[in-house]
Formats: C-alpha cells, structure tokens, sequence
C-alpha cells in the first residue's frame, strides 16, 4: 500500500510504498476513503507525542473507510461494513472501561500515535468490537473524517464536560477546527457563543456555523474584558481549544462566578505547567475541567445530531488534498493559516 512515513521526529515526510497490513485476531483492516489532517499530527511529527516510540512511523488518527479485513474473533464487525473510529481506542477491559470511560482507558492505543495510522490506503484497528463505530449510510466519508478527534472531541467537551443548556454564554478561544466544532454544536444546544482568534477568515466561518459574536484578540486591548462585557459579566462556559498560556489563562479569566473552564488544546513544553490563580478559583468558585477524546459508545448521539440537521461537520471542511500533498501540508500546520479542515480524500 502506499502510505505517508516520517523516520524520525522532524525528518522529511515521503510517500511510500509498504506491506498492506492484516488483521488481528481481534482487528479489522479498514481501506481509508478519508482521513482529516489534524494538528495532533503536527506534534507527534514533532516529537511533542511520547507515545511515538518506533520508526518508520506513519500519522493519521481521524479516518473513515470501509471494512476488508476481518479477525477470526470479531463478533459484531463485518466485511464492507463503513465505519470510523475514536482516536483514543480502548482495550474494554480497565476499570476504566467498565465504568464507560474508554477515552482515558488504562490500556489505550491510538492509531497515528501508538500504532500506524490513516495516511494510507489502508489501517489495521485492533479490538474491533469495542472500537469500530458503525457510519450511517447519508453520512459520506469525508464528512465522518471530519469528525475525527476534533468534532468528537469538542462534542464530548461541550455535551458531557461543560454539560452546556440553551441560553448560556460559551467562549470558544481558538477557531481552529477543535474550536469551530466546538461553536457549532454549543450553538446547536441554544448556546451564545463567543468566538475568539486573531485570523479574520476563521472568525467569519466562526459565525457561519453558529457565533453569536466574535472576538478579533489583535483588535482588543483587553480580550477578557470584551468578553465579559459581551456576555454581561462572563461566560458559564469557557474553552480553550487552541492550547496555549494566553488562550489558557485568559479562558479562565473571563469566567463568570461559578464558571467552567474546559482545557481542550494540548500545551507543550514550559507551556504545559499552567500558573492558576487558586484565590480567584475559589472565590469565583470556577472549574477547570480537562477534556480527551470520545468514547465510541457515545458516537451514536452525536451522529444522531448529524442526521437530524443539528450540526453540519461538512461545514468545518476548508479543502481536501491527496495523499501526495500531506508532506508538504503537515509541517505548514504550525503556520495555522488553513481555514477549516483539511482532509485528505485521494489516496
């Protein structure tokens, strides 16, 4: 097959041809139709993912395809079946597991990261029967891409985290495709969402999927101030989803009292070790709640808001590219100047 690999963090990207993969006894094979270009690739090319540890190693974790392989011991996956996974795949058996928390399993793997991943033409999935999601049939591949680790993870951020109701006011600071995930469905649940960034074309596509505002940062000589004084003295809900100290703090800043402040973007290096100021935690009362990743049994409700029209993933897709452009696309990724998803569709 032919398949995206780097041979060391940092080292050029190359199309190649590889072995195709096969099954395990408990696995599938799936034949990627489409596969989103995520930043969470851009770190683990970077070295910024521990769990990277063999090379030649291939990317990619938000997939969709089709079923061509199957184990001897998979019970309720079949051949042809369209299907997408979470980035977070878990073993079922953890305690973690059995109390529905697959997303934080003690014993996960993550295609892309643990494991080759999507920028192939095909991806070997292991333990199938807790991992594989099926995809409703109007639901195409590249829209079920999208989804990926951005959408499902905002989902779970915003519906089960945040645990967002109508009539609340939500900031959404950072609108790359974690953070327009996470305005359209929190503006899906009758949320008033705050946008905020410093790039003018995502704050338009920011309002075209649902910002009641939108907050350019390099206009503002105060972000948490307009932030609160839109929202009349500040959000119930507050979400980082680009990951750094300004996103950060400033998320936690503009919180009104009793707030929640959702940690969806990763933080690296010095960046990663956060300074909170405990006397405003508790004198506000405030949460701060981390959010990783989607449990597949909890797919079925978000892809119910799909086929009803809620939310339209489609929107959020800037472009599709070939396999052949990725080694070019994925370095360009700490630019951030793509508008909306990118997902790969050529193989």
């Amino acid at each position: 097959m032919r398949a995206v690999l780097y041979h060391g963090f940092c080292e050029p990207l190359t199309v190649e041809n590889v072995s195709d993969p096969t099954p395990a006894s408990d696995g599938v094979v799936i034949e990627v139709k489409a596969s989103g270009l995520c930043l969470s690739d851009w770190h683990g090319w970077m070295g910024h993912d521990k769990d990277i540890q063999q090379f030649p190693h291939v990317p990619g974790h938000e997939l969709a395809g089709v079923v061509v392989g199957v184990g001897d011991e998979v019970l309720n996956v079949s051949m042809g079946d369209r299907v997408t996974v979470p980035f977070v795949c878990a073993c079922g058996k953890c305690p973690q597991c059995a109390i529905g928390n697959q997303q934080v399993c003690d014993d996960q793997f993550q295609p892309g990261f643990t494991h080759w991943g999507s920028f192939a033409e095909f991806v070997a999935i292991g333990r199938a029967d807790v991992n594989i999601v099926a995809l409703p049939d109007e639901i195409e591949f590249v829209s079920a891409a999208s989804l990926g680790c951005r959408f499902t993870t905002s989902f779970r951020a915003v519906v089960d985290q945040a645990d967002v109701i109508p009539g609340q006011w939500v900031a959404v600071h950072g609108c790359g495709g974690v953070g327009l995930s996470a305005v359209m469905i929190a503006s899906a649940l009758g949320a008033r969402v705050i946008a905020v960034d410093i790039a003018k074309p995502k704050l338009e596509l920011a309002k075209g999927v649902g910002a009641h505002s939108v907050i350019d940062a390099l206009d503002y000589k105060d972000v948490v101030e307009g932030i609160q004084q839109i929202s009349d003295g500040g959000p119930h809900v507050s979400i980082d989803a680009l990951g750094s100290t300004i996103t950060s703090q400033n998320s936690i800043a503009c919180l009104r009292k009793g707030g929640k402040h959702i940690q969806i973007g990763l933080l690296t290096g010095d960046e990663s070790r956060q300074m909170v100021t405990m006397d405003t935690l508790i004198s506000k009362e405030l949460q701060v709640v981390g959010s990783h990743g989607m449990q597949a049994h909890r797919y079925p409700s978000m892809l119910k808001m799909v086929q009803e029209g809620l939310v339209s993933p489609q929107q959020l897709v800037g472009e599709t590219i070939s396999l052949d452009e990725v080694p070019s696309y994925l370095p360009a990724m700490s630019e951030f100047k793509s508008v909306g998803l990118t997902v790969i569709d050529r193989f």
